[in-house]
């Protein structure tokens, strides 16, 4: 009898310890499958391609000058904002040379001028920004139309475009040639007088 109760004894302790034994398995087991299903990160997307920089569709001296300079925000004002600019040249937005073959222009909310480069694109576009960014950054500007005497240019950020809009600058007249002034009238000879008959 005592054999059998220490013999019972032994079994419950076994039992218990096997119980044990398998419940710490089970949670290492509930464990390591919580980790092999555990959601992986999604691979990054691929860095957009680089637009190439071309030679551009003109030369940057081609912009130098006095411009009048004025912005539309919906395209059915451009004829109106295009004479509007035309009467700025009384105060013209000057664009000069820069030091290393660029103009010199303004960026976004900068009250100095920068040089900046004229970057040409695929598909005949161009662009005016920084030397250092690919053409079609956000500092860039998209020449929409130039001419020779319209220069027509879009900002490439959304926000600055939604704030400036788009920029349309016409050439001013060429300082230092004036009207011929008017040369008064010269009064009519009189007429001599006849001479007597005799």
């Amino acid at each position: 009898m005592s054999f059998l109760y220490r013999h019972g004894s032994f079994s419950q302790t076994r039992f218990r310890f096997g119980l044990r034994t398998g419940l710490v398995l089970g949670v290492i087991a509930l464990g390591i499958a919580g980790c092999s299903t555990t959601p992986t990160a999604p691979p990054e997307p691929p860095a957009p391609p680089v637009t190439p920089t071309l030679p551009p569709g003109f030369p940057p001296q081609d912009l130098v000058g006095n411009w009048g300079l004025a912005a539309y925000h919906r395209e059915e004002d451009r004829t109106r904002t295009e004479s509007a600019a035309a009467g700025q040249c009384r105060q013209p937005y000057v664009i000069t040379a820069g030091p290393t073959g660029g103009i010199m222009m303004h960026l976004a909310d900068q009250s100095t001028p920068t040089e900046l480069r004229v970057k040409g694109a695929p598909g005949g576009k161009n662009f005016i920004g920084p030397a250092d960014d690919p053409p079609g950054s956000q500092q860039d500007r998209e020449v929409v139309q130039f001419d020779g005497r319209i220069l027509i240019l879009r900002w490439m950020d959304p926000e600055v475009q939604g704030r400036y809009g788009t920029m349309v600058y016409v050439r001013c007249a060429p300082e230092g040639k004036k009207k011929p002034a008017r040369r008064a009238a010269k009064p009519a000879a009189k007429p001599k007088p006849k001479p007597k008959a005799q």
